[in-house]
């Protein structure tokens, strides 16, 4: 039987910022090793988008070896406690378990988390670039989210001289302003930055490309190649009457607020944040699940999730939506807001909403939502989060001259090298992709720190005629 990670009560975790999962103990962790088959040709590897070696790690740990079953992760991934964390396991790696297919799958995620968290708590010795190490060229990695850290990692042991710039006053991207600290610690984040530190990656903050310094400007001052990790963050609105309201947020905004400027922290840190006592979440998705949640932290009394869909339809990890609904979230589906009313200081009331069918499925693939004539509803809110989506932000993308971007406003790159239109400069993550998931980026920027030592090797070794 599939061991559960033992969880916060819903009651109580509801009103605190705590970590929810707690983790597996040894006990736990050596049960659930044990349901592994070692499949001479495991299809979990080829569902990791890093290419963990998923059933040599389970056997080291099996043999009661913590610090080697970390090793073998390392060897791929840099980020193993994030990704024990936040990654949709149930869709990649745990999909292609054979187990899952007359019952549950291995949990390799809380396997992964497991070793991590041990190797932090027993301060295991971290893969290493010694300073004697070659140094193969000068390398600028912009954005140090999740594809920015891995290319940046992946880089460091490849012997190059690495500069991680960031725009804001801290690191992690979308691991420190999107994720709430409920489900994934800062200090987890802190903790796998400084092995990047230790690798001999130089971080520097409060850099943003495009303003402070351009990429042409890295070149000339001796950077031979670059890398673009800056992700997606320019928020989607809905283009409904009454956005403009007071107590109106983008889900990018708020998360921002809270995550990053600790705003569940006021008056200790001086960001605040207004929360009212009825709120409503538009979007499904997991960072959608993330803001209702903290919106009950911060004190609402009820909060709805608003989708247009049905449950089937929801982008968010099952896992996410469970622990919403525990929570006391509610649910409104079949629902689309159309328009949003206030009162005459400007401050948001209530939300109209339509009800909806499903028709046929649409280019996502999930059937389309219909709206159903004279069904319109009026839901009494005073703060609504709109979580459906982000754009690239365009301040580095319009910094850039010669710079290709596709009709949605992302980088365009070779998908064999991930090139730019610019030679030397390389692209991965939401930034090309458009919003995904962590693990994805993390794949995005293993396979582009390939590239770019490919590049730079074949650069600076010519082939002799």
């Amino acid at each position: 039987m599939r061991q559960q990670m033992p969880k916060q009560d819903p009651e109580i975790r509801r009103r605190n910022f705590d970590e929810v999962a707690h983790g597996f103990t040894a006990e736990q962790a050596l049960a659930e090793a044990k349901r592994c088959l070692n499949c001479k040709k495991p299809l979990c590897v080829q569902g990791c988008p890093v290419e963990i070696q998923i059933p040599q790690f389970i056997t080291l740990l099996l043999e009661g070896k913590p610090d080697a079953a970390l090793a073998k992760i390392k060897e791929k991934n840099s980020l193993p406690a994030i990704c024990g964390r936040v990654c949709p396991q149930e869709n990649q790696c745990e999909k292609q378990c054979i187990l899952g297919r007359k019952g549950e799958s291995v949990a390799i995620g809380a396997l992964e988390r497991y070793c991590a968290d041990w190797g932090r708590a027993n301060e295991a010795v971290e893969p290493t670039c010694a300073p004697s190490c070659a140094v193969k060229g000068k390398v600028a990695v912009v954005g140090s989210g999740p594809a920015g850290l891995t290319a940046a990692a992946d880089l460091a042991l490849m012997g190059y001289k690495v500069t991680l710039f960031e725009s804001l006053h801290a690191t992690g991207g979308v691991l420190r302003y999107g994720i709430p600290e409920f489900r994934l610690p800062k200090t987890i984040v802190d903790y796998e930055v400084g092995n990047l530190e230790k690798l001999g990656v130089e971080i520097q903050t409060n850099v943003l490309i495009g303003k402070t310094i351009t990429i042409d400007e890295l070149f000339a001052t001796g950077y031979e190649a670059v890398f673009i990790g800056t992700g997606a963050g320019l928020p989607y609105f809905l283009q409904i009457p009454g956005e403009n309201l007071n107590g109106v947020y983008s889900a990018n905004e708020f998360l921002t607020r809270v995550n990053l400027m600790k705003a569940y922290l006021f008056p200790e840190h001086d960001t605040p944040i207004r929360i009212g006592k009825r709120v409503a979440v538009v979007g499904a998705g997991n960072v959608a699940m993330d803001s209702a949640r903290t919106a009950l932290r911060l004190g609402a009394e009820t909060v709805s999730i608003v989708y247009r869909r049905s449950r089937e339809e929801m982008p968010a990890r099952l896992e996410e939506i469970e622990n919403a609904e525990e929570e006391g979230v509610e649910f409104r589906l079949l629902t689309n807001p159309v328009r949003l009313e206030g009162d005459e200081n400007g401050n948001l009331t209530t939300m109209i909403c339509q009800k909806m069918s499903l028709g046929e499925p649409d280019a996502s693939g999930r059937r389309r939502p219909v709206p159903i004539p004279g069904s319109e509803e009026a839901l009494p809110v005073d703060t609504v989060i709109v979580a459906v989506g982000q754009g690239p932000n365009p301040i580095l993308l319009q910094g850039t001259a010669g710079l290709n971007l596709n009709k949605r406003g992302y980088i365009e790159v070779d998908p064999e090298t991930m090139m730019t239109s610019i030679p030397g400069v390389f692209a991965g993550g939401d930034i090309v992709t458009g919003a995904a998931t962590v693990i994805a980026a993390m794949g995005a920027g293993k396979k582009a720190a390939r590239a770019v030592d490919q590049y730079l090797t074949a650069k600076n070794n010519p082939a002799k005629e």
